[in-house]
C-alpha cells in the first residue's frame, strides 16, 4: 500500500506523535476526504498505510490520499469537539455528515421596562408593553427567547396559545404607536388593547410574567397565581376583573388538557431516535420545552456506508476497541455535530446508548451537566416510541421518494434514447424566462442531478440590453452566458453572427461580446466539478428551441442536448410535447408517463424560480429598495428588515432616527446614515 503514496507523506506518518489529536486526509486536488480523531495519532493513522485493503471502500479512499494534516490536542474530549467542528466546516467525502441547519426559530418576548409608569400615558409607549413574536437570528440578552422550536408552525401555535390565554400583543412597534382604536385581535379577545390604554401597564406586565413562567413550564404556579388574584378581586367585589381572570384560567386549563402534559418535571428534553435501512439513515429529533411536546424534525445524513467502513479501520487502529453498531455511530455523529452551535438541554432521551466521552465533551462545552437516558420509562418512553415511529415513517418516505425519482430518471433516459455513463450522475439543466410586460426580465436555470433538484446550484440571470418582452433574445443571452465557458469554437466564430442571418441590434447585444469570449478562452480550465449537462430543457416550442440551437452551434456545442417543452393543445398540463433541436420529430409522452412527470416537475420548478426572481426584482424597483442598497452597511438582510418593518421605502424615509435604530440589525450610527441618505 505504501507504494501508492509519496515518500513525503509516509515520512509524515512515521513522525506522528503518540498523542491524542485529529487528522485530515486530502486528495491531489486539495479536497478533504476524511476527518478522524485518535487517542494515539501515530497508532491510528499508521493502520491506514500498513495493511492491504484491496477493492474495499477503505482501500478506495486510501488510494486517493495525497496529503495529510494533523492537530495535537490535550484530551480525547477536545479531539472529539475539534473533529466535529472540522466535519461541519469541511464536509468530508467519507464522514457521516448532517446538513448544517441553523434555521431553528424561537419565540421572542421583548423586555419589560425597568420602571413601569404609575398611571397610563395618554399616548401609550410600545416599550411599556412587551411584544410576543416569531424570531430567527442572533439573540439579544435584554429580551427573552424561548426554544428552539422544531418548526415555524410550532412557534406560531405557541404564539396563538399566548394570545388566547394571556392576550399579549403581536404587532410591530410602529403599528402600535400609530393606533387610535383597537384592532381586530382585541375584538376577538386575542389582545388586551394596550395600544389604546385598555389595560394598565402593571396588569399587562403581570400577564407577560405569567406567559414567561408558562413557557418555562411553571404551569401550576401560574394557575395558582391567577386563582389568588381572582379571589382578591372577588373579595373587593370587582366581579368584572375576577371574571376576566376566571376566563384566563379556563383557557389555560383547556390548553394544558390539549397538550396532555403528564410529566411536567421534564421541562426541557430532546428525544432522539435513529433508524437505518437500505444504506440510508434517519435521525428524528423531538423537542420538549417547558414540559410541552413541540413536535419533531427529521434529519438524513450522507456518506453513512463509507463512514461505517472507515470506522472499522479506526477500531483496528485503536487496538482491541469494539466497533459500534451503525445506529450508534449515526446517533453520536448527529449529537456531536448538532449541539456544537446551539444550546443542549440537560436531558437527552435516546434510542441507542451514547458514549460517556461524547457526553463529557458536550457537558464541558456547555458548562452544565448533561445526561442521556437510553431505556426511559412512563412519559419519557411514550415520547421515545413516538420519535422512533416517526423516524421509521420518515425514512420509508425518503426511500420511496428516491426509488420513484430513480424510476423517473430511467424512464426519461429510455424515452429520449439517451445513454449516460452513469444514471446516478445524469444531469439536466432547465431554463425559463419571466417578466411582466417586459419589466424586470429574469432568466432562471435549475439543475436536476443525482435524481433530485439541486437547489444550491440554481442560478438567476438578470437580462439586459434587449427589447422588453423579447423572450427569444433573453433565451439567447442566458444560454450564451451559461455555456460560453464550454465553447469549442474559434474566437472569430464566436464574435460573428451565426449563419449570416440578419441580426438586429437587440440580438447583437445578446451575443457573447468580445471581452466575454476572450475571458472564457484564456481562463483556466473549467473545474472538474463543472461539466455540460446531459440534457438541456428550455420552456418553449420551436422558436425557443431554434434560438437555443443557434447559440449551441455558435459555441460549437452538441445541439442534440437541447429539448424544448412545448405546451400542448389548450395549454393543458399533461399534453406537453417535446421538441428536439437536432431535427427529430416531436415526441408526445403518455399523460401517466414517468418521463413526462419528471420533465413537468423540472419545467415547473424552473418557472417557479424565474417567477420569484422576477417579482423580487420588480418589487425592488417599485418600492425603491435600491435606494437602501446604495447606503454603505445596508445589505439584503438589513434592507429586508427595514422594508418589512416600515412597509416600504416611503415608510423608512418618513421614520425618525430612533425608529430606524429599533429595526433588527440597525445600529444608531447606521440609522443616522440611513436617515441622511433618504432625505
Amino acid at each position: 500500500m505504501s507504494s501508492l503514496h509519496s515518500e513525503e507523506l509516509l515520512a509524515q506518518v512515521s513522525a506522528l506523535p503518540a498523542l491524542p489529536g485529529v487528522y485530515r486526509y486530502f486528495d491531489k486536488d486539495g479536497a478533504v476526504l476524511y476527518v478522524g480523531k485518535a487517542k494515539n495519532l501515530k497508532k491510528r493513522v499508521s493502520t491506514y498505510f500498513q495493511r492491504e485493503q484491496g477493492g474495499t471502500r477503505i482501500g478506495h479512499m486510501i488510494g486517493q490520499i495525497a496529503s495529510m494534516q494533523t492537530t495535537v490536542v490535550r484530551s480525547e474530549a477536545e479531539a472529539l469537539l475539534l473533529e466535529n467542528n472540522l466535519i461541519k466546516a469541511l464536509s468530508p467525502r467519507y464522514n457521516i455528515l448532517f446538513r448544517d441547519d441553523k434555521s431553528y426559530p424561537y419565540l421572542k418576548i421583548t423586555a419589560l421596562p425597568a420602571r413601569l409608569p404609575s398611571v397610563p400615558s395618554p399616548q401609550p409607549q410600545a416599550a411599556t408593553y412587551p411584544r410576543v413574536a416569531y424570531y430567527r437570528g442572533a439573540v439579544e440578552k435584554k429580551h427573552r427567547y424561548f426554544g428552539p422550536f422544531p418548526s415555524a408552525w410550532a412557534v406560531k401555535e405557541s404564539i396563538l396559545l399566548l394570545q388566547k390565554v394571556f392576550r399579549l400583543r403581536t404587532c410591530e412597534d410602529t403599528v402600535f404607536s400609530n393606533r387610535t382604536r383597537p384592532c381586530l385581535l382585541y375584538q376577538i379577545k386575542r389582545c388586551s388593547g394596550p395600544c389604546v390604554n385598555y389595560i394598565e401597564p402593571a396588569a399587562y406586565a403581570e400577564d407577560v410574567l405569567n406567559a414567561e413562567r408558562f413557557l418555562d413550564g411553571e404551569t401550576a404556579e401560574v394557575l395558582k397565581g391567577l386563582q389568588d388574584r381572582m379571589m382578591e378581586h372577588a373579595e373587593r367585589l370587582e366581579f368584572e376583573q375576577a371574571a376576566e381572570l376566571r376566563n384566563q384560567m379556563s383557557a389555560l386549563s383547556t390548553v394544558l388538557h390539549q397538550q396532555t402534559v403528564d410529566n411536567v418535571s421534564d421541562k426541557d428534553v430532546d428525544v432522539l431516535a435513529v433508524k437505518v435501512q437500505g444504506g440510508r439513515a434517519c435521525v428524528n429529533l423531538a423537542m420538549v420545552r417547558g414540559g410541552r411536546h413541540l413536535g419533531d424534525r427529521a434529519y438524513f445524513p450522507t456518506h453513512v456506508e463509507d463512514a461505517v467502513a472507515l470506522q472499522a479501520a479506526d477500531v483496528e487502529g485503536e487496538g482491541g476497541a469494539v466497533q459500534q453498531p451503525v445506529e450508534v455511530q449515526v446517533l453520536e455523529a448527529f449529537i456531536a455535530q448538532h449541539y456544537i452551535d446551539i444550546p443542549v438541554p440537560p436531558t437527552l432521551i435516546t434510542s441507542e446508548p451514547v458514549g460517556k466521552p461524547l457526553l463529557d465533551a458536550l457537558s464541558s462545552q456547555s458548562g452544565s451537566r448533561l445526561t442521556a437516558v437510553h431505556n426511559p420509562r412512563e412519559q419519557r418512553r411514550q415520547w421515545l416510541e413516538m420519535a422512533q415511529k416517526n423516524a421509521g415513517l420518515q425514512l420509508a418516505r425518503l426511500l420511496a421518494e428516491e426509488g420513484s425519482q430513480q424510476a423517473r430518471t430511467r424512464a426519461l433516459v429510455d424515452a429520449l434514447d439517451l445513454a449516460p455513463d452513469e444514471l446516478e450522475n445524469f444531469r439536466i439543466e432547465c431554463f425559463d424566462i419571466s417578466h411582466t410586460a417586459g419589466e424586470s426580465t429574469q432568466a432562471s436555470c435549475v439543475v436536476f442531478h443525482h435524481h433530485k433538484m439541486q437547489n444550491s446550484e440554481y442560478r438567476r440571470y438578470k437580462i439586459e440590453g434587449i427589447t422588453p418582452g423579447d423572450d427569444y433574445a433573453a433565451m439567447r443571452q442566458v444560454l450564451t452566458r451559461r455555456y460560453i465557458k464550454f465553447a469549442q469554437a474559434e474566437p472569430e466564430v464566436l464574435q460573428s453572427p451565426d449563419d449570416g442571418q440578419a441580426v438586429t441590434a437587440d440580438a447583437k447585444a445578446a451575443e457573447p461580446d468580445a471581452q466575454a469570449v476572450a475571458d472564457a478562452l484564456v481562463a483556466p480550465a473549467t473545474p472538474a466539478t463543472a461539466r455540460m449537462p446531459d440534457l438541456v430543457l428550455v420552456d418553449g416550442g420551436k422558436g425557443q428551441v431554434s434560438m437555443a440551437k443557434s447559440v449551441f452551434e455558435t459555441l460549437g456545442l452538441d445541439i442534440g442536448l437541447i429539448v424544448g417543452v412545448e405546451k400542448g393543445e389548450g395549454r393543458k398540463v399533461g399534453l406537453e410535447e417535446l421538441v428536439f433541436a437536432d431535427g427529430r420529430h416531436k415526441a408526445t409522452l403518455a399523460r401517466d408517463s414517468a418521463a413526462l412527470m419528471l420533465v413537468a416537475q423540472i419545467r415547473d420548478e424552473a418557472h417557479r424560480f424565474a417567477i420569484t426572481g422576477m417579482r423580487a426584482a420588480r418589487a425592488k424597483v417599485r418600492v425603491g429598495g435600491s435606494k437602501l442598497e446604495e447606503i454603505p452597511g445596508v445589505g439584503p438582510k438589513k434592507r429586508a428588515s427595514l422594508l418589512q418593518r416600515f412597509g416600504g421605502i416611503r415608510g423608512v424615509a418618513a421614520a425618525s432616527v430612533d425608529d430606524i435604530a429599533k429595526a433588527d440589525g440597525i445600529s444608531r450610527e447606521l440609522a443616522e446614515e440611513i436617515y441622511r441618505a433618504l432625505r
